[in-house]
């Protein structure tokens, strides 16, 4: 199985006249916000992309994986709590199997699957790392 990375890359625009940046990314095209600085540019990338995540989630859409920079783009990281959530919901569709069959590999209640899938419900790492695991992944930490 390959591994998986939640960093994509995006573009910052200037905006002429009105100052500050505009900021896209051609993988997740609905993540589109905008900063007065390069830094609140990327702080405010990194929630677009947070949430633009979290609606495919909630849409039982696809999540893209992430293209490779070109030249004048930064990579944005998504939160580690999203990228995880995400990670869970990758693992669930590639291994073709419901709500239902996560809880009974887990041994938890149907309700709780469904807590760990949901991307606005707060859900402890240990927790993760036990879907991940019945789904025969983990994690892996990378600091750059």
């Amino acid at each position: 199985m390959n591994a998986r990375q939640f960093t994509y890359a995006v573009k910052l625009t200037a905006e002429k006249g009105a100052g500050g940046y505009v900021v896209t990314c051609r993988d997740l095209p609905e993540a589109i916000t905008q900063g007065e600085t390069v830094d609140d540019a990327l702080a405010e990338a990194a929630d677009a992309l947070e949430e633009a995540i979290a609606a495919r989630i909630d849409d039982g859409e696809a999540i893209p994986a992430p293209s490779h920079a070109k030249r004048g783009e930064r990579m944005v990281s998504v939160p580690p709590s999203m990228a995880l959530k995400a990670a869970v919901y990758l693992a669930v569709q590639q291994a073709g199997i419901s709500n239902s069959e996560l809880a009974r590999r887990m041994k938890v209640d149907e309700k709780e699957a469904r807590r760990i899938l949901d991307p606005h419900h707060p859900t402890k790492l240990p927790r993760i790392e036990e879907a991940l695991s019945v789904l025969g992944r983990h994690v892996e930490l990378v600091l750059t």
